[in-house]
């Protein structure tokens, strides 16, 4: 099966927003004499409203905790790490090889709209990108298949011939439930973790040349 077109997650594999939040977190919790798990952080990743940290925090603590002051610190923190993000390594690269083969290119996030545009606009690449799904355009956010659906009806292609790349397990598991081929790109803190069923793992989309790592996706979707 040829791969016509290409759906990128955003956080996390095209900027990864997600290491700074759990960095920030992560003092905040040891600032109460607590740790924070990351595999209950993991819950949220690629989702929306399935980890509440400061809930999370309270029964650690048995106790209350400020949470406005805690939101408030936390979001200037978080900011000012994710503004020094650079693009992650190999995401122009496979952006590049998507163009250069005409290939449709969407980006697919359970993030709001002004978050992805916003910050795709600041790193130049908003416009070489076909559509843009986000939260805002669908009922259910990952894991359910919702986005990469109507990012691959955006782009005119059947499921199949779409390849998502993902960081987070809930969008590995939307991928599946999407009935797409899936590599897998996870940030450092799950880079040991088990994984949800997809095609291909890579360290970095980096680890590869574009045109291998494609060939490789397919290659693999042959044989199946």
């Amino acid at each position: 099966m040829a791969i016509r077109g290409i759906i990128f997650d955003f956080d996390g594999l095209i900027l990864d927003t997600e290491t700074p939040d759990l960095t920030v977190l992560s003092e905040q919790y040891q600032d109460h004499g607590v740790t924070l798990q990351v595999e209950r952080w993991a819950l949220g990743l690629g989702t929306h409203g399935a980890f509440h940290p400061y809930e999370e925090l309270r029964a650690l603590l048995g106790r209350p905790v400020d949470e406005p002051a805690l939101q408030q610190a936390r979001r200037a923190r978080y900011l000012q790490i994710v503004e020094h993000q650079s693009l992650q390594p190999g995401v122009t690269a496979v952006l590049a090889l998507a163009e250069a083969r005409g290939l449709g290119r969407a980006i697919a996030s359970s993030s709001d709209r002004a978050w992805v545009a916003g910050w795709a606009q600041r790193h130049g690449i908003h416009d070489r990108f076909q559509a843009i799904r986000t939260r805002d355009d669908v009922a259910r956010v990952k894991p359910a298949p919702d986005l990469f659906l109507a990012a691959a009806t955006a782009l005119g292609l059947p499921p199949a011939e779409c390849l998502v790349l993902e960081d987070s397990p809930n969008g590995m598991r939307a991928a599946l439930a999407a009935g797409m081929a899936c590599v897998a790109v996870p940030i450092p803190a799950l880079a040991q973790a088990e994984l949800p069923p997809h095609t291909l793992r890579l360290a970095s989309l980096a680890q590869l040349p574009a045109d291998a790592l494609l060939a490789e996706v397919e290659r693999r979707l042959a044989s199946r």
